[in-house]
């Protein structure tokens, strides 16, 4: 049984179209996640899964070569401002933990975080961890309040062999799951998130943390995409996430990742199959390797269709991914990428308010209504500025068209017919 306070869920659920009581069945059935750690309070929870709007994640963080807080707290207000529904702290430098604690007294939105972090920023030598080590890092994190964990329990020793062998052009690009695979080959030992789950959902259970089984061997490259490794972790996060699910433990799941556009669907199909309906959690899926820079981009491409096809849940990539830490600006453009994808998707999968939204829209832009176009737009800013900048003569009109507006043109002639009669 999972237990979710009613004011929260109702909160959750304010701008979604859904009855109450389908929303609490689909939580019971491991199918919708509200990530909320009972230690904090959220002013703006969200809802994550089935028949809810699709949900966008932005990723912040300090780096060994850049501590910079305040610069850090700047993104995350930029992010929710940007309508980023959660965060994810990925943090890796000396200061995480202080960064940590200031996002979770300001942000007002959940935040996530991958824990194992925290053990490689604190240890030189990772490879000399004990299992303890990464159970203690999990039940320090759920004290300070962290709304949801991504955990790579579903990388295994034989995986990690079979990746050994060079199957694929880039074996592991996952962070987390390069640590934990390192770890384990070093040590021939079996991954301790693994091996001590049980221990995992004792602490997520009690502090109510959403786990999100994190995708260790997601591909890299489009041309790793949907092979073995990848689907060999996925069964085995099916597993895990029904025995979470069983203890009372919301869960949702990792996804791809680098992957061609005619592989998504079937992709998000498998997923929600072996993984019972989970809510799925994907990185884009970025659906090329050839446009660094505009990877903010690429990736809302492949949102764009996984969100059709019934993912969840995107996480944002921005347009510094694979090139540098992203800026203010990175994080503005990553996310009004990822609620354009996210829209997008919510048409397909007829969302009530997301239909209202463009039907109102369009009849804003007929009419030349901007104020009503700006206030509609994902990007209210943006659109305003535009406009500003390159005035018109006329204010039914813009500067691309000017005297020759196609609109203004039938308006103008449908009139003088009436008018006529």
């Amino acid at each position: 049984m999972i237990n979710i306070k009613k004011s929260l869920l109702a909160l959750a659920l304010k701008k979604e179209d859904i009855d109450f009581k389908k929303a609490v069945q689909l939580i019971q059935e491991g199918r919708i996640v509200v990530p909320s750690n009972n230690k904090r309070s959220i002013p703006k929870p969200c809802a994550i899964g089935e028949g809810l709007t699709t949900k966008v994640n932005a990723n912040i963080g300090l780096s060994k070569t850049s501590s910079n807080i305040s610069e850090e707290l700047k993104k995350l207000d930029t992010a929710i401002d940007s309508g980023a529904d959660t965060i994810m702290d990925l943090s890796t430098g000396p200061l995480s933990q202080k960064l940590r604690k200031k996002l979770v007294h300001n942000s007002a939105i959940p935040i996530g975080t991958v824990p194992i972090y925290d053990l490689a920023c604190d240890i030189k030598n990772f490879n000399s961890l004990k299992e303890k080590d990464f159970i203690d890092v999990v039940l320090k994190q759920a004290e300070e309040g962290i709304d949801f964990f991504t955990i790579h329990a579903g990388i295994t020793l034989e995986l990690v062999r079979l990746a050994s062998q060079g199957t694929r052009i880039i074996e592991i690009v996952s962070r987390g799951g390069a640590l934990l695979a390192g770890w384990m080959y070093k040590n021939q030992k079996e991954n301790p998130f693994f091996t001590h789950f049980d221990e995992i959902l004792k602490i997520t259970k009690k502090y109510n943390i959403t786990l999100s089984l994190g995708d260790s061997l997601r591909p890299g490259s489009i041309h790793d995409a949907t092979d073995r490794l990848q689907l060999g972790e996925l069964i085995v996060l099916g597993g895990l996430q029904k025995k979470a699910l069983d203890y009372g433990v919301q869960v949702m799941i990792e996804g791809p990742g680098h992957m061609p556009l005619d592989q998504i669907e079937a992709n998000v199909k498998l997923e929600k199959l072996i993984c019972h309906g989970a809510p799925f959690y994907v990185l884009g899926p970025l659906v090329t390797d050839a446009a660094p820079g505009y990877d903010h981009i690429v990736s809302a491409i492949g949102g764009a269709l996984a969100g059709s096809a019934g993912a969840d849940f995107l996480c944002y990539v921005t347009p510094a991914e694979h090139l540098c830490l992203p800026d203010i600006e990175d994080v503005r453009q990553g996310v009004i990428a990822s609620k354009i994808a996210a829209h997008a998707s919510d048409i397909v999968k007829k969302i009530p308010s997301a239909l209202k939204r463009d039907y109102e829209i369009s009849k804003a832009r007929g009419k030349r209504d901007w104020e009503t176009q700006f206030k509609l737009a994902i990007d209210q800013k943006l659109p305003r500025l535009r406009r500003s900048v390159s005035k018109p003569k006329g204010k039914d009109v813009c500067t691309m068209c000017s005297d020759y507006c196609s609109m203004k043109i039938i308006e103008d002639c449908f009139k003088s017919k009436k008018s006529a009669k």
